[in-house]
């Protein structure tokens, strides 16, 4: 007999996530492998959800296939946070769990009601990459600390090594941290629209302004590229903010690409990114809470976590990890270790989609001219208004 048996009397425990890179899936396997090697008694069965993720999941939450852990975006967290589905984990805690060691900011997008739903797995913020060669082929020589110094650089390095200074992403995932620069909101505290401000649309100017005045920066369209990783990996732009998903794929992909990393650029004196995180929940409808609950706290615990983000795909939602794993010193990824302390979490309430899509289809029309600024953005905030009164 082979000693891989479970024992009789083992749990299964059901885990579902999307699918990462395939360099990721591996990784989580071998975490989980080591999970089961420890825990003789639970087997784990891990499920990949390809396509149209929170559909599937929010289907089978109602009926009854669904896994009992599972990944959950922030971005998704508030609305089924308030629909009693998933299982508080208040109660499963302990002191050696060492709850105070997880970056607050990221904690605090899980808490609902004063509970806590989810456990982030990890993050990433946004920093700016800049080209090395393009700078000092401009005469620059450190990345722009401000705002107004990233678009004075931005016209200096476009039409010299590259096409163009600055590579722009304009989805509301990207752009947010620019709106908040102002004092603007994009959710107000009931979950409405509220970006169409005049302190809202000061941040989102500055994006306008350069594109159309400037002419310094390109959309990933403009130079017949997929991503903004790839408008800077191939030296279309000199410079785009990105998070730390760019680093591996940069230095894969573009390996003779000199690259460094810095914080992004303060906009009205203020320092500001974005922050996106994922947590580990359980569902409340779970027939074995406590096997579950040992799943979530091995791989959000010191081991696990340190397993997980020990090869720099992503980061450590723990302090005590990204010490050890010397995170906060790297000089490529410091700059995004220390974003998270100021960072505005990826999260607009209850009803992300209206929001996004209504934003995002409008903001691209005023970048390209097609309308102006303010009268994209109170279409967008208006439609995406209606659409929350019909569904809440």
């Amino acid at each position: 007999m082979s000693s891989k048996l479970s024992s009789p009397t083992a749990v299964t425990i059901k885990l579902s996530g999307w699918g990462g890179n395939p360099v990721e899936q591996k990784l989580l396997k071998q975490v989980l492998q080591d999970f089961e090697a420890e825990h003789p008694t639970i087997k784990v069965k891990y499920e990949v959800i390809s396509d149209q993720y929170m559909d599937v999941l929010k289907t089978r939450l109602v009926g009854e296939a669904a896994p009992d852990v599972f990944y959950l975006d922030a971005l998704e967290a508030p609305f089924l946070m308030s629909q009693n589905v998933l299982e508080p984990l208040n109660s499963y805690i302990t002191p050696e769990f060492d709850l105070a060691d997880f970056e607050e900011t990221l904690l605090n997008s899980f808490k609902y009601q004063n509970q806590i739903y989810g456990l982030p797995k990890d993050y990433s913020t946004l920093v700016l990459f800049y080209n090395k060669k393009a700078f000092a082929a401009a005469g620059l020589s450190n990345p722009p600390k401000t705002w107004d110094e990233l678009r004075s650089y931005s016209k200096q390095l476009t039409g010299k090594l590259n096409r163009y200074g600055f590579g722009v992403t304009p989805e509301l995932a990207r752009q947010a941290y620019k709106i908040k620069a102002f004092n603007g909101q994009v959710v107000d505290q009931n979950g409405y629209a509220t970006f169409a401000s005049e302190a809202g649309l000061q941040g989102l100017q500055l994006v306008v302004d350069q594109y159309r005045k400037d002419r310094s920066s390109a959309l990933k369209s403009d130079v017949g590229t997929n991503s903004g990783n790839e408008m800077f990996g191939q030296s279309k732009v000199a410079m785009v903010i990105e998070g730390n998903w760019a680093i591996p794929y940069l230095t894969e992909t573009f390996p003779q690409l000199e690259f460094a990393t810095a914080e992004v650029p303060t906009i009205n004196g203020k320092k500001g990114t974005m922050v996106y995180t994922v947590a580990y929940v359980m569902n409340k409808q779970a027939q074995h809470k406590a096997q579950a609950w040992e799943l979530i706290s091995y791989l959000t615990g010191k081991q696990g976590m340190q397993k997980w983000t020990g090869t720099g795909f992503a980061l450590p939602t723990r302090k005590s990890v990204a010490q050890k794993l010397g995170y906060d010193q790297d000089p490529l990824r410091s700059p995004l270790v220390a974003g998270v302390d100021y960072a505005t979490p990826w999260q607009v309430g209850k009803y992300p989609g209206a929001i996004v899509n209504n934003f995002d289809n409008q903001f691209i029309s005023a970048l390209l001219g097609q309308q102006p600024l303010k009268q994209a953005m109170v279409r967008s905030q208006n439609a995406a208004n209606r659409q929350i009164k019909t569904m809440e």
